[in-house]
Order: structure tokens, then C-alpha cells, then sequence
């Protein structure tokens, strides 16, 4: 089977970059106690020694992450979507910005992005997006990310200049081509075809090829526009709603863990997982890790490998 293949090599790939990521720090690691030899011998500065050691405690850090990944999905490709909130365009303009950082941070990653779904709007900002991340951890990384990411600023869009606080969601679940716990029985689902429509370019389609699935059990919706045709949406948008009804078997199963150990988490919009404040003061913290961060163009721009971490260490 051709997706079997694939998950094969996509394994394989994975395996042989771990390898040459440990035999990278056994480099590093003769490195550093060769140059503690020349030290003090003479033969090399201090300063050069240090650039050794550096370079393998940033690698040291790197590997870390790596080891906190514990769950049966963290190794899978990841589906991100990001929803604009109530608040009309400062939400939507909130949304993209999010969008912007994602992307960044993405491709900082080294991974590989689609866009799936993508809706503008005409004044200003994103309704909502939908990407496909591709990459080693890559849900594993991106899963802290789910939940309601609020922001505080002075509004552009508004003439006096007050003070705005937007919310997006933040919708993060892991890529799964297919699932012995799930199965999908094709008449609980109720399929829509629309005209794709957006930014233009890859967004733009003149036929009615977008695709709309609503699983009626749970009342999930995934939709997908951004394939060659309708069938290949359509096999995308199926995907989606393989993967996202596997993210919910897993939350459900957490939320029952919980509960036997009396532990209670809500979840709504109210309880947003991060703020990112830029008047009257500049601050980026995470309320689930109590993480800040003073410089929040960094993080706008993707420099998210902090809360990420944080949030991992957490939660294992």
C-alpha cells in the first residue's frame, strides 16, 4: 500500500535524523574535552573552548525537548487552524497576525506547511485558516498551542484610539491517516460543495470544489478548498475529520484521567491558555506555565520554542 510505504519512510527518515542528531553530540562532546586539553596546554583561548561548550549545550537543549515528547501522536504531522473570535475586524486581524506567527515559527522548524482552508475578508484579517504541518514531533510541538490566545492593544481600527482585547482560537490535532479506534459511518455525515473562495491565487476556484463534511454525532466541521478538485478535497476533508475525532478520543480520555484523580480543567473561551499584551505594557505570558516573555515582536515573529518547552516539561 502506497500511505503504508510512506509511513514507513516517513519513520525512517525520522530515525536516521535522531542518529545523526546523537552522533552530532558525541562530536561535540570530543570536541569540548579536546579543547580542555588545549587549554591547558596552551594551545587555544578560553574563549574558543567556550564556543565549543555552547554549541553543545544548545544541542544538549535540543535533544531535552525531544525526550519529553510522550504521547502515542506527538511524532505525527500536525493540523493547525486558527479561528477568529467575536470582535469583527480586530479579531480577524488578531487571527492573522496569529497566522504570521505560526508561520514563522514553522518555518524556523524546518517544517513543512499547506494551507488546507483559508477564508479573508474583504476589509481586513482572517476568519479562519487551516494548515497542514509536516515534520518530525511536529504535533508534539504544536499541541501546546491549542486553545484561545488573547490579545491586548490599542486598536487600529478604532478612531479614539481605546484600548481593544481580541481573542482567536487556536485548534491543534494530529495528522492520522488511519485509526483502529475510530470509524467513520458515512451516512452520520452530511457532505456541502461550495465555490472556494479567499485572498486570490491558490485560494481562488471558479467551480464549486471546496468541501464541507459535518459529522453529525459530534457535530464536528472540517472543510477543505485548497486541493486540485473536488475529489481530492474531499479526500483531504475525510483526513481531518479522521484526525480530529482521534484528538477528541484523546482529550475525552484525558478528561476521564482527570477525573479519577480529581483534577478539573475547564475549557472555554473564557480561559485563555496565553496573552500577548502590547499596551500598556509589553508582555507575552502563558497562564498554564506562568512563562513570560517582555519581548513580544520576537514571539509575533515565531519564537515560540520557549512556551513550547515549557508547556512539555508541564505536562510529563
Amino acid at each position: 500500500m502506497p500511505e503504508e510505504s510512506a509511513e514507513v519512510q516517513r519513520k525512517h527518515k525520522y530515525l536516521e535524523a535522531e542518529l545523526e542528531e546523537i552522533a552530532e553530540v558525541e562530536g561535540l562532546i570530543e570536541v569540548c574535552e579536546l579543547s580542555c586539553e588545549l587549554f591547558e596546554l596552551g594551545e587555544t583561548t578560553g574563549d574558543e573552548a567556550q564556543g565549543y561548550f555552547d554549541s553543545l549545550i544548545e544541542k544538549l537543549n535540543e535533544l531535552e525537548i525531544s525526550t519529553l515528547f510522550s504521547g502515542p501522536y506527538d511524532n505525527n504531522n500536525a493540523i493547525l487552524s486558527v479561528h477568529a473570535g467575536s470582535g469583527g475586524l480586530d479579531a480577524q486581524d488578531w487571527a492573522e497576525m496569529l497566522y504570521r506567527m505560526y508561520s514563522r515559527y514553522i518555518q524556523g522548524a524546518g517544517f513543512g506547511m499547506k494551507v488546507l482552508d483559508f477564508l479573508s475578508d474583504e476589509e481586513a484579517g482572517i476568519k479562519h485558516v487551516t494548515l497542514l504541518v509536516q515534520g518530525p514531533h511536529a504535533y508534539g510541538k504544536l499541541k501546546s498551542e491549542d486553545g484561545v490566545h488573547r490579545l491586548v492593544r490599542i486598536s487600529p481600527y478604532n478612531t479614539a484610539g481605546k484600548r481593544q482585547t481580541s481573542f482567536a482560537s487556536v485548534e491543534v490535532y494530529p495528522e492520522v491517516e488511519e485509526s483502529g479506534d475510530i470509524e467513520i459511518n458515512e451516512e452520520e455525515l452530511k457532505i456541502d460543495t461550495y465555490r472556494a473562495g479567499g485572498a486570490g491565487g491558490q485560494h481562488v476556484n471558479t467551480t464549486d470544489s471546496a468541501v464541507r463534511i459535518t459529522h453529525l454525532p459530534t457535530g464536528i466541521v472540517v472543510q477543505c478548498q485548497n486541493e486540485r478538485s473536488q475529489i481530492s478535497n474531499r479526500e483531504t476533508a475525510m483526513k481531518m475529520l479522521l484526525s480530529k475525532l482521534t484528538e477528541k478520543k484523546i482529550r475525552e480520555d484525558r478528561e476521564r484521567l482527570d477525573a479519577l484523580k480529581g483534577e478539573s480543567k475547564a475549557i472555554s473561551w473564557g480561559s485563555q491558555i496565553r496573552s500577548y499584551v502590547l499596551h500598556p505594557y509589553s508582555l507575552v505570558k502563558d497562564h498554564r506555565t506562568n512563562l513570560e516573555n517582555g519581548n513580544v515582536q520576537a514571539v509575533l515573529d515565531g519564537d515560540l520554542e520557549d512556551f513550547i518547552k515549557a508547556y512539555l516539561q508541564e505536562n510529563n
